[in-house]
């Protein structure tokens, strides 16, 4: 775990990891991200700052709607001229936000790619999933030839587990079943060894135990490969199975980072407390679960102070007037709540 005078992300707590290098391989600092809806600013993501290592795992982790998927879409600049950042993220030694959109696309799939939510938007329904492995191979010059792309294809589909991989390969994703679909947007996101992978929620429809099969491929890749996994979900079990570190998202912003365990185990932030305390138990009386009172705001909504104020039973009038900064509470863990943290505050 870090220390704060470490930089986030140079440390893999997951044994056989990586050695760490000098600095994170991906480094988010300050990003926003703006959409324009009919002359109506919509601030989606506000200032985000995380950072990810080689062979780490950092989990996105809150609420639908809490603007983690934009986020990790926003570092890879796949919204286009709709959106409006700022901000920087640097991949290695260059800020993608810096380069034009033909540099970007080179580095998209290449360097850093990602596993959609939903596979069945993503792969191509007409065409066998042998072939769309082999174009992505082809357009970033990983093989000279088809032979060579047909060859490898086929590895990668055995990388991730698929059984009969010439079959599948022959196969349109109408045919797979949708933990065979996403172990296919698996393959796909990881044909080009990239050195960061992101994925958005990519359990969310999947049964328990393909869920756990995916969840234990993403960590058999990264010891294989060495690669830094940024993963979204609102599931806190997905968190706790593969996260070294949890960013708690809320309304577009980090609220809590730090160790999984200290995230997870001693929550410093209210809304991580009340995510914690929704989560169903066997000891929970029958017919009653615990909700966080009130909604989450509407994305864009502007605040003066915190954005957790309106349901939050700590909150004072300060909260509503003063924005909280993220403030380290412990050794690599920070959480932006003045209240819940007096001394550190001060």
């Amino acid at each position: 775990m870090t220390s704060p005078t470490e930089t986030p992300g140079t440390a893999p707590a997951r044994p056989g990891a990586p050695a760490p290098t000098a600095g994170p391989t991906l480094e988010v600092t300050g990003l926003t991200t703006t959409f324009d809806r009919g002359g109506r600013q919509v601030l989606a993501v506000r200032g985000v700052d995380v950072s990810v290592g080689p062979g780490e795992s950092l989990v996105l982790l809150g609420e639908s709607g809490s603007g983690k998927s934009v986020t990790i879409r926003s570092i890879l600049r796949l919204y286009g001229s709709s959106a409006r950042h700022t901000g920087s993220v640097v991949l290695g030694e260059e800020d993608l936000m810096q380069l034009d959109p033909a540099a970007v696309r080179a580095v998209r799939g290449r360097t850093i790619a990602m596993v959609p939510q939903d596979p069945n938007g993503s792969l191509d329904p007409l065409r066998p999933v042998g072939r769309q492995l082999e174009q992505v191979l082809r357009l970033h010059g990983v093989v000279d030839d088809r032979r060579a792309a047909r060859a490898r294809a086929l590895e990668l589909l055995a990388l991730v587990g698929i059984p009969s991989p010439a079959r599948v390969a022959g196969s349109h994703p109408h045919e797979l079943s949708g933990g065979m679909r996403q172990r296919v947007a698996i393959a796909i996101a990881v044909a080009c060894d990239p050195v960061v992978l992101l994925a958005d929620e990519p359990t969310t429809a999947l049964d328990v135990t393909v869920q756990s099969q995916i969840l234990d491929l993403f960590g058999d890749l990264q010891e294989r490969l060495g690669t830094a996994l940024l993963l979204v979900t609102h599931d806190v079990s997905v968190a706790a199975d593969v996260a070294d570190r949890v960013a708690v998202m809320y309304a577009g912003s980090i609220v809590e980072e730090g160790p999984a365990q200290q995230v997870l185990e001693n929550p410093r932030h209210p809304y991580t407390q009340a995510l914690l305390d929704a989560i169903p138990r066997p000891t929970s009386e029958r017919g009653h679960l615990k909700a966080i009172p009130g909604s989450p705001p509407v994305a864009g909504t502007g605040f003066h102070g915190c954005s957790f104020a309106d349901r939050c039973a700590l909150a004072e009038e300060s909260c509503r007037t003063q924005p909280p900064a993220l403030l380290p509470v412990a050794d690599g863990h920070r959480a932006a709540c003045p209240v819940a943290n007096p001394v550190v505050a001060a």
